[in-house]
């Protein structure tokens, strides 16, 4: 059981790579607290946690990621139903349609880099002081190969990305001292409910354009992310901080 006793966030946990990420850390005996905004799917998931790990394994915190009162929110529920916060999955994400840079409308990329960028802002706000207190803690920020490589007609989005793994990168070196680890997952296109929007539609044509930027042949499922997750999560990666670990058979090469 590598996370027992260990009290994890994950927002966006609803779905996707959260989803898969929040029961991953469950199998692995942590308790977990499932963030997201859309409750239906957040209840469903922390249902499917308590019957498979035992009432009291999980708890559903509704909240806006890119707002701050919803992120103190979280960190407060955290800490009062479980007394510690070890690892903070900052996943929760979402991106403008595929397309000219110059369609996306001055909303949609505040939201991009609300929900992108400045999460992971508030996120260090409320979650650093009680780890830096219990003297340790994990961060994860769950940023792209977008963020590393780019593509045309996801332009705000890789900047958001961007600016993912470089704040990763910066806040590993200054949480170092107080044995926090930061690190970043940046997964190839994945079969999520955002993937229409980043193909900039869903048609077998399409898929197989995308594909073919994947040596591996295959987009990434949620189980490759929930597992690289675990890997950084663990006492395994004790030595690992400030990475930008490619889950993306082959993207980046």
């Amino acid at each position: 059981m590598r996370l027992e006793n260990k009290v994890a966030i994950v927002t966006g946990g609803g779905s996707g790579f959260g989803e898969a990420i929040a029961k991953r850390f469950a199998e692995e005996g942590a308790k977990l607290v499932v963030n997201d905004i859309a409750d239906a799917g957040g209840q469903r998931v922390t249902g499917e946690i308590e019957r498979a790990h035992g009432q009291g394994a999980a708890i559903y915190v509704h909240g806006d990621v890119s707002k701050n009162v919803d992120m103190a929110a979280l960190a407060k529920a955290a800490l009062d139903r479980f007394g510690r916060i070890d690892i903070m999955v900052n996943n929760a994400g979402t991106t403008h349609k595929n397309g000219p840079m110059l369609d996306v409308p001055e909303e949609m990329f505040d939201r991009v880099f609300a929900v992108n960028v400045k999460s992971i802002y508030l996120s260090a706000l409320h979650m650093v002081p009680p780890m830096r207190k219990q003297g340790s803690g994990v961060i994860i920020n769950t940023a792209s190969t977008a963020g590393l490589r780019a593509r045309g007609g996801l332009t705000w989005y890789c900047a958001s990305k961007g600016a993912a793994v470089m704040a990763t990168k910066s806040m590993a070196h200054e949480l170092a001292p107080n044995n926090i680890r930061v690190n970043a997952l940046c997964p190839v296109a994945g079969e999520t409910p955002l993937l229409p929007m980043f193909m900039g539609g869903d048609t077998p044509e399409i898929r197989a354009r995308f594909l073919s930027s994947i040596p591996m042949g295959r987009f990434a499922q949620p189980r490759d992310v929930a597992n690289a997750a675990l890997y950084l999560a663990s006492d395994e990666a004790d030595f690992i901080t400030g990475v930008a670990f490619e889950v993306d058979g082959g993207r980046c090469i």
